[in-house]
């Protein structure tokens, strides 16, 4: 087949023959966003066709992109229906396929008049999607206009970082102010602070009960070696506020889906304004107003000993068996026992297993169908943890994105565990389910 002749296209009635499958692998060429449940171009219905994995149209200028494509088990002898927004797009998507050796390609272009527009047709979306916003959405809110799902009158975009103000200095979105994760969490501990000192510095940042905020952070390569490697990783530290931020009580978290390397991408203006803070005189509820998002050490016990509930270590393997403590600052070793293993990544710094190669949020079904492989299910009550609560936090935000019912962060983790000689520990390969990936 010539790279340039166009793909078969295909109707509704046979895509919908063709859903359930198993030789036929469906491509949503849309964004993230639009595959999550927004409606972009105003279609009926937000999210994707049942069965449809995420493979944005973006992503095939990237060198990897084959490499993304076989890690989501998508083959040359399977059918291949590709649809999306734009014919031009999803064309281009047929061609990078074709190019790479795959020969049974479809099209569809009926998604926003007719599949969407048809209520017997299936469609699957993120049950709050709401809480991931695009940059779209959010150049939209700054520009004065109201953007879907969006009913307040009070915003504060917040540009999170740890110890590293010039990563906001150097380049953040128009009208966001920094804050530092310190703020929110104690070095002594790493936990969320006291009551007082979070209703302080929440009001001191312009935040009540019923601001919108919308977080966002700058990945900036954290290297193991510097004194503070934290300080790169500020897109897993606004999911760490956002965690607090709800456990304090702010009815209404967004995060941005990729960062400020999503707004970077989509080619928004950069602002190197550094922006005032507005205080507001009282946070408006008892802070916490949620407490059963955070698991302390005594919660942590009893779920472990409970056949209701779960600690979900969410480290690097080399730290899971014992191998690193993942910090520069922790010294012991090892995991806590009964722990289900869930892993981030590389290491402390990183959440490859959990995000796309632009940083964005991994397509929701992957990340559930790793978590069922361990064990896991929406059933139980689970308490994500990692070594200081930042990858716990980025896991449990997960969670409860897809709807699961009962999730909380561990929020002493490895370094409040370990700090107790009296608490029991494991190095090495574990048995059973607690070592699977």
């Amino acid at each position: 087949m010539e790279e340039n002749h166009p793909a078969k296209e295909i109707d509704t009635a046979t895509l919908a023959s063709l859903i359930d499958n198993d030789n036929v692998s469906i491509i949503d060429a849309r964004s993230p966003e639009a595959y999550n449940g927004w409606r972009l171009k105003k279609e009926k219905r937000g999210g994707h066709i049942k069965n449809a994995r995420s493979l944005p149209a973006k992503w095939i200028r990237y060198i990897d992109w084959i490499e993304i494509v076989r890690h989501k088990k998508i083959f040359p002898e399977q059918e291949i229906i590709i649809y999306g927004y734009d014919k031009q797009e999803t064309e281009s998507v047929a061609r990078r396929f074709r190019k790479a050796g795959y020969d049974k390609i479809m099209v569809y272009h009926g998604f926003v008049d007719e599949w969407s527009a048809k209520e017997d047709l299936p469609v699957k979306r993120l049950e709050r999607y709401r809480h991931l916003v695009s940059v779209h959405w959010v150049n939209e809110l700054i520009s004065g206009r109201r953007p879907e799902h969006y009913e307040n009158d009070s915003y504060v975009i917040v540009h999170a970082h740890y110890r590293n103000r010039d990563a906001y200095l150097s380049g953040h979105i128009p009208g966001a102010i920094d804050m530092d994760t310190l703020a929110l969490e104690s070095p002594e501990t790493w936990n969320r602070r006291s009551s007082s000192e979070l209703k302080e510095q929440l009001e001191k940042h312009g935040i009540t009960a019923d601001t919108t905020v919308v977080l966002y952070g700058k990945f900036m390569f954290p290297d193991n070696k510097d004194e503070f490697p934290g300080s790169a990783a500020g897109d897993i530290g606004a999911i760490r506020l956002a965690f607090i931020m709800m456990y304090a009580g702010v009815k209404d978290v967004r995060v941005i889906n990729g960062g400020f390397r999503s707004w970077s991408d989509a080619g928004y203006e950069i602002s190197y304004r550094d922006e005032p803070k507005k205080p507001v005189k009282d946070f408006g509820v008892k802070i916490p107003a949620e407490p059963g998002l955070a698991v302390d050490t005594p919660g942590a016990k009893e779920m472990i000993n409970s056949d209701d509930a779960e600690l979900v270590c969410v480290r690097s393997r080399p730290e899971f068996l014992g191998e690193v403590s993942g910090y520069n600052y922790i010294e012991a070793k090892g995991r806590i026992p009964g722990a289900v293993f869930a892993d981030c990544g590389s290491d402390a710094y990183h959440m490859e297993n959990y995000r796309n190669v632009d940083h964005t949020t991994l397509e929701y079904h992957e990340i559930e169908a790793k978590w069922k492989a361990s064990g896991l299910s929406g059933n139980k009550h689970l308490a994500f943890y990692c070594g200081t609560g930042w990858r716990g936090s980025e896991a449990w935000f997960n969670a409860w994105l897809m709807g699961w019912p009962y999730v909380s962060v561990y929020d002493g983790g490895w370094f409040e565990w370990s700090n107790d000689p009296a608490n029991p520990y494991e190095t090495g390969e574990p048995s059973g389910k607690n070592g699977s990936n």
